[in-house]
C-alpha cells in the first residue's frame, strides 16, 4: 500500500514559488487606504459598532495564506486565495513607543481573493478596546413592550 504524504509534496514548493514575488502586505495596505482606515458596521459579540477608525498608521504582517476551490456537484465552480494578516500600529514614524509589545496588537484581517487578486470577501477580528481604534457605537433604541 502506497502512503501519500502532503508534507513533502511538490505542490507546496510550487505554491511557495508562486506566492514569493507577490507583495501581499502592499495589497492589504492599499485596501486599508481605499477604505480610509475605517470600518463601517462591525459586530463584536452582541455589540454593534457603526464606525471604527484606526488612529495610527497600521503595520500588517501576513500570518497565513491558503488556496482552495468551491465544489458544486463534484465540479470546481471557483477558486480562491485566503490571506490572514496581523494588524499592529506602525511605530516606525515615532521614536518613543507609548505602550508595551503586549498591548500593540489591534486584531486580524482575513481577505478572500479571486484568482485575479480581486477582494471578494473580508473578515475583521478586532480588539475594540485597543487604544489604536476609535469606535462609534450605534445608538440602540430600547425595546418597549406594552
Amino acid at each position: 500500500m502506497k502512503v501519500v504524504s502532503l508534507t513533502n509534496y511538490k505542490v507546496w514548493d510550487d505554491l511557495a514559488k508562486i506566492f514569493a514575488p507577490i507583495d501581499f502586505n502592499s495589497l492589504v495596505q492599499k485596501h486599508l487606504e481605499s477604505c480610509n482606515y475605517k470600518i463601517h458596521g462591525y459586530w463584536d459579540g452582541n455589540d454593534f459598532y457603526q464606525n471604527i477608525t484606526f488612529v495610527n498608521p497600521i503595520s500588517v504582517e501576513l500570518i497565513s495564506h491558503s488556496i482552495g476551490t468551491n465544489l458544486i456537484d463534484n465540479h470546481v465552480s471557483s477558486h480562491w486565495i485566503k490571506l490572514k494578516f496581523l494588524l499592529k500600529p506602525d511605530f516606525s514614524a515615532t521614536k518613543n513607543k507609548l505602550v508595551s509589545d503586549d498591548d500593540d496588537e489591534i486584531g486580524e484581517l482575513t481577505l478572500i481573493l479571486d484568482p485575479n487578486f480581486q477582494i471578494i470577501d473580508e473578515n475583521w477580528c478586532l480588539d475594540v478596546a485597543s487604544p489604536f481604534l476609535v469606535t462609534q457605537s450605534q445608538v440602540q433604541t430600547p425595546d418597549v413592550t406594552h
